[in-house]
Formats: C-alpha cells, structure tokens, sequence
C-alpha cells in the first residue's frame, strides 16, 4: 500500500477539539451516518484497520464469533506498541481470549464482581466519599478536584479489593499510565511492568502464606488448587488494578467538569440525588455521554464478515469505537445534548457489549453513583476555580480524561 493512499485513512485515534472537549472527533463521527459504509483509520504502527462507529453494525459484531479478541493473531491492531510487545509473553486471560477459553477463565473470576458482593461495598464506598469530602472541605481552595476525589475514591476501593497497600499508590498510578500510553516505549513499558510485578508479586507470595479476605487471596486458592497459574494470577491481578482505578478515575473528573457545563443538569443531579433510579439513570447517561474509553475496542476477522455490503476479510483488524456508537443519532437522539433522565442510556456501550464486556461495571457504576450523589449535594456550590478553557485534558492512554480540575465552592 502506497504512502498516498495510507496518508488518506485519518489517524486514530484523534485529537479532541478542545474548544468542544466532549464532541466526538468529526472522522469518527462521519462513519455513524446513515450513508456512510465502513471506513479504515490508520493506527500508530501504520496498520489500517476497519473502523465501525454505527451502533447497530457494534451491537452485532460485538456478539459475533468471527471476531476474535486474541492478540497473538498477525495483523491484530494493537492499542499501543508496548500492548504489541507485552501480547507476546502474556498468559491467557479473559482480555485475550476467545470462548471456551474465555468461557473457563472469566467463571474463575467473576464472583468477586458480582451485583451482591459489589453491592455489599456500597456502605464501604459511601463512608470513603463522604471522608474525601470531609477533608476537601476543610482544607485550603482551591484544590485540584482530581487528586483530591476522582481518583482516590477508585484507587482506594480497587486496592482494598484486590489486597494490596494503598500506600503504594504512586507507582500503581505511574506504572499503570506507562502501560497505557501510546507514546511509551517497549523498555519503559516493561519497566512500568517490572514495578507493578514487584508489588503484585510480593502481595501474591503473601496471600499465598496468609489469605485474607480479598480478590487476591481468592486468586491464590485457585493457583494451589492448580486451576490457575501463578503468572495468570499475577497478570489478572495487575490488570484488574490498572482498570480498576484509571477509567473510574477519568470518569469522576470529566464528570464533575460536564455537569459544571451543564448546570440544569446539575441542578437536576441535585433534586434527585435522593431517589437511587434517578441517579442511576444519571450515571447511565453521563457514561453514554463522555465514553472515556476513546481507543476503542479492538478485534480480527478469523472468517469473512459482511457488514451493510462491506466485506471484512479474515485477518482485517477491527477497531469498534464505543464513544461514537454512543453519539450515534440512530440509538440516541440528540446524543451530543447531556440528559440525565434519557431513558435508553443504559443501552449505551460505553462498557463494551457480550462476552467481553467489562468485568468491573457494576463497581463502577456504584463508585460513580455514590461519587456524583455526594459531590453534588455535599458541595452544592462546586465551581471551576479557572476558566474553562484552561483545564487541562489528558489523551494519552487508554482514557480519555483530565490531568487536572481546579474548583472552589
């Protein structure tokens, strides 16, 4: 394939336009349009993958067994090129495989995430938000909404969870930025790597000697039960610390800034910040709304797949881009206006859809419920302390998100 023709397929994924910082970049967008077939998007190896932002063309492929999810397969189209080095020597886990495999490891750790054990968190997570508020507000303004709030709240529940020390926080957050980033290199991703292994090992080799009442502990019964494998264990460990803080964490941030933009929306937060459905809903919508995940979620045809009289040949990479089937006006109407109350926001895909989907939703989800209730009716006059044009948004891994939110009250 010639330089030129590379040169026509956009990159992606691609810049927001900070002057509008929760549109959807427009060359995604374009592909959700009733007329527009599939397209392809050069990613940073110079691969071209498919790209399917259309709702519908999603919910369907998302359920298909013709795409598969295993990152060993020539032409994957990798996230990021240490998530190509890394693919080589990782074991086999519910982010890599296809079914029955998928099938065998997702049941092994699917209990600790369940609606009644994460439910059963709630008081935990409520009391840990109220104690972040209570210090936020008795300290000096203004303060960096981020560092005080978004993310401890998930950083704190992710690594009580799993059993591991929160006061080890600062590599767990360096590290785990370094293995999402686009720009890091193979040896400064295995040296993230390196960090994290080091504190995940050491807790593992404890949980082995002594369990305790954790994930953790759980994952180390199956390793003597001979049902897991201590590198499996180690690597679900680490990526269930990694996802379990950055993407609630973004969240949170970009969250409170689009409520700050929308204040009928806030205010409507507010009137119903005592009725749980009501807040859910909310939650839903701000979900479908910001879509933090804006690499999208990547795929290969092992078969031929025709898609609205597109054909994706076995081998093409797939890349489903979540945010914009959630902006796609088929599914949700007027999707780029913030509705709290919309009534199918939970049929955004925002989580991903079938086998794969996420498997810390429902923990999410009760984090942002409680996050949001909290903040919006502890700080009924939460304000951006600078212009909004001066907050700082972050692209670079994974999430989409905020390096910083400045506020007063």
């Amino acid at each position: 394939m010639t330089d030129t023709i590379l040169d026509d397929y956009p990159l992606y994924p691609s810049p927001r336009d900070l002057s509008c910082p929760f549109a959807q970049p427009e060359n995604v967008l374009s592909t959700t349009r009733e007329d527009a077939p599939l397209g392809k998007v050069r990613i940073w190896d110079g691969s071209t993958p498919w790209l399917v932002s259309k709702y519908a063309d999603q919910h369907a492929l998302l359920t298909d067994p013709r795409l598969s999810i295993d990152e060993t397969r020539e032409g994957y189209p990798h996230m990021t090129r240490g998530r190509s080095e890394s693919a080589k020597h990782t074991p086999p886990l519910i982010t890599n495989t296809d079914a029955p495999e998928h099938t065998r490891l997702r049941r092994m750790v699917n209990l600790p995430f369940t609606v009644k054990r994460i439910e059963a968190l709630r008081p935990r997570i409520q009391s840990l938000v109220g104690e972040l508020l209570d210090e936020m507000l008795a300290g000096p303004r203004p303060v960096d909404l981020v560092q005080a709030f978004a993310l401890p709240v998930p950083t704190i529940v992710i690594t009580d969870m799993l059993g591991v020390s929160y006061d080890n926080r600062e590599d767990f957050q360096h590290a785990s930025h370094t293995l999402v980033s686009h720009d890091a290199t193979p040896d400064e991703s295995a040296a993230a790597g390196a960090v994290l292994g080091g504190h995940i090992g050491a807790a593992m080799q404890a949980k082995l000697a002594e369990p305790a009442d954790d994930v953790m502990s759980e994952l180390a019964a199956l390793v003597k039960a001979g049902e897991m494998s201590p590198h499996e264990a180690l690597t679900m460990s680490t990526a269930i610390l990694i996802a379990g803080h950055e993407t609630s964490a973004s969240m949170i941030g970009l969250g409170a800034l689009a409520l700050l933009q929308n204040p009928d929306q806030l205010d409507y937060l507010r009137s119903v910040a005592d009725e749980p459905k009501k807040v859910a809903v909310a939650v839903e919508e701000l979900l479908r709304y910001l879509t933090i995940v804006h690499t999208g979620v990547r795929r290969i045809a092992s078969e031929d797949i025709e898609v609205g009289g597109t054909v994706i040949k076995a081998g093409d990479g797939v890349v489903l881009d979540v945010a914009a089937a959630n902006w796609d006006a088929a599914r949700f109407a007027v999707p780029e206006r913030l509705d709290l109350a919309r009534g199918n926001a939970r049929t955004h895909h925002a989580f991903g859809y079938g086998a794969h989907q996420c498997l810390g939703q429902t923990l999410a989800r009760v984090e942002l419920q409680e996050a949001f209730r909290a903040l919006v009716t502890r700080v009924p006059d939460l304000a951006l302390a600078v212009p909004a044009a001066e907050v700082e948004f972050a692209f670079e891994g994974v999430a989409y998100g905020l390096r910083s939110l400045p506020v007063t009250w």
